[in-house]
This record gives structure tokens, sequence and C-alpha cells, in this order.
């Protein structure tokens, strides 16, 4: 054979090749789509979540925010984001006169991750008003992926505008996590459904052979970290913040829910507890609303543990007088 013959051998080989794993991608891609899918996977719908509702805030220390207007259908429910970036009806700046305000701010938890607008713990909340005849405005800043400091930044850059009188910290395991880089991600992160189905499962085999810490692990880990001074500093700021607004402040513990009979996470309770009470903050624990339950019971899913509406229930219903005791004190 010649050497142009072996040249033309080599390139149709390699083009081959090259067609052959562009095939084999489109067709993982489209039964990843097809058999996934379900509208139910975690992975997917949090990267949706990213791509639809979620864009990148000016401020390095809020990161992402709310699209204004952005609407989406996740983990089986519709989620609409108003024009302030919240998941709640539009509220006027202006307060009404003789009705209280609140702003709940949080993560995913606060959000509603996988529940109906009307099952989550902020609406309930607002609806207990309403039927007491003393309505309250409860705004729901919850959003997905933030911890401690996004919320606090936030909250102090735009959602105190609202003059709230109360405003709730919702604090979860996790917001000891540091805020994140934001980095570029690649062609296939951030447009190929296979690619984030796959990185997913893959994660979890690392888990369950010990390459990787388990949840609880994880999460204890956190708080030997730079992630918990920045979120603790972050509660000093926003209660002192607070206090010079004549703002009220509350800080609510949420459990982690896969084991809320033998709860191994009460550390990270006590750590979030002494820093409400060094400010002499109201600080309630939402663990003794929902550790008479079977954890399953709680979850939007069994792979994911995030609060379902029953779950938002027996937490509203919980938090509620702790929080009308709140709205009736004088601010400090």
């Amino acid at each position: 054979m010649t050497q142009p013959s072996r040249w033309r051998a080599a390139s149709l080989g390699l083009v081959t090749v090259g067609m052959t794993v562009i095939f084999l991608c489109v067709l993982l891609e489209a039964a990843t789509r097809l058999a996934a899918d379900t509208g139910l996977n975690f992975d997917l719908e949090m990267w949706k979540y990213a791509r639809t509702l979620k864009q990148r805030a000016t401020n390095p220390l809020i990161g992402h925010e709310h699209k204004p207007r952005g609407r989406a259908f996740l983990m089986g429910v519709d989620v609409e984001i108003n024009e302030a970036g919240h998941r709640d009806q539009s509220t006027s700046v202006a307060r009404q006169p003789g009705v209280g305000r609140i702003v709940m701010l949080g993560d995913s938890i606060t959000f509603g991750w996988g529940v109906r607008a009307e099952d989550v713990a902020a609406t309930r909340l607002e609806a207990m008003f309403q039927r007491t005849g003393n309505p309250v405005e409860v705004i729901n800043a919850g959003v997905g992926n933030y911890n401690t400091v996004q919320e606090v930044e936030a909250f102090m850059a735009k959602d105190a505008a609202n003059s709230p009188d109360l405003a709730i910290l919702n604090y979860y395991v996790n917001d000891a996590e540091p805020v994140p880089s934001y980095r570029e991600r690649g062609f296939l992160a951030r447009h190929s459904q296979a690619w984030v189905f796959l990185t997913g499962r893959f994660d979890a085999l690392w888990r369950m052979s010990g390459k990787r810490p388990k949840w609880d692990q994880y999460y204890l880990g956190l708080y030997e970290t730079g992630g918990w001074a920045a979120a603790k500093d972050a509660m000093h700021r926003l209660a002192e913040f607070c206090r010079q607004r004549r703002v009220k402040l509350m800080i609510v513990s949420w459990p982690e829910l896969h084991g809320v009979h033998d709860y191994r996470l009460q550390r990270i309770t006590d750590l979030v507890r002494a820093v409400a009470e060094a400010e002499g903050v109201v600080f309630v624990d939402l663990l003794e609303a929902l550790d008479d339950q079977d954890s399953s019971k709680l979850w939007v899913t069994v792979p994911d543990p995030h609060p379902n509406a029953f779950a938002n229930a027996l937490a509203a219903e919980y938090l509620f007088p702790f929080v009308q005791a709140e709205m009736v004190k004088p601010a400090r």
C-alpha cells in the first residue's frame, strides 16, 4: 500500500471512530431524556432549575439569584418567580396599613423544592395569620443552593427594602458550605442531561464505596472549616443589621431528614442555637416537630429528603405560635 493510501485509510478509520462516538453520545443523550428524565430525578431537576430560573448575581457574595418572572415545571410542581425574584405572589414594597410583614430567608427548603407553592411553610404561615383575623404578609425569599452568607447578603442588599417586622433565617445543616466559585462549566455540563445523570450516579457510587464521606460525616465536617466561621459571622451581621433597623429576628433550624428518630447532627443544631443565644435572638428547633414521624414520610421522593408538603405542614404548625408571639412584641 502506498503512503497516500495509508493516510486515506487512517483518516477513514478516524472518521469512522469519530462518527461512532458521536452516534453513541447522541443515543445516550436520547435514552437519558426518554428513560431517566422522569421529572422526579433530583440531579436533572436541579440542573433544569439552574438553567431556567437562575442567573448570575452582580454581587459575588450573593452569587446567583432567581430570574424575575421565571416559570418552570420542576419535581412535579409548577414554579413561578415574581418580579422581585421570589417564589411568591407579587408584593409591593409599600406596606398595607394594618398588615404585618415577615421575610423568610433560606435555601431550597424555604423555597419549597418539590412542593406546590400553597403547601410551602411560608404560604401556610400566611394562611394561618389570615385565619386569626390579623393578616400578615409572609415573603418567601428562599433560593435553592444558597448558604447563610448568601441569604444574609441578599436580605441586606435587597429584601430589607420590604421593611419587614420580622426576618426569619431558616438554617439547614449544609449552610456552612462555602459560597460557590461559579467557574465556567464545560459544554456537556451546560447542555447534556446524560452527563448530569451519569455524574450524579458516579457520585452516589463513590459515596457507597467509601471513597467520599457519607452524608452525616460530610455535614459534620463542614463545621471544622472556614465555611462555618463565615456562616456564624453572617448571622452576627444579620442580627446587628436587624437591631439597627428595629427588625425582629428569629433563627429556625430545619433538621436533616434522613433519620429524625436517631438524629446524628445535633452538634450542628447546638452550634446554631449558641449563635442565636449570644445575639438574644429567638431560636426554634423544628426537629421537635418532626422527630415522631417515619423519616421517609417526610421526603419529596425516596432519594430526595427535601421536606414534602406533609413535613412543611408539620413545620408551619409548630412554628406558628413562636412567630405569632414575635409579631406582637415591640422591636428592640
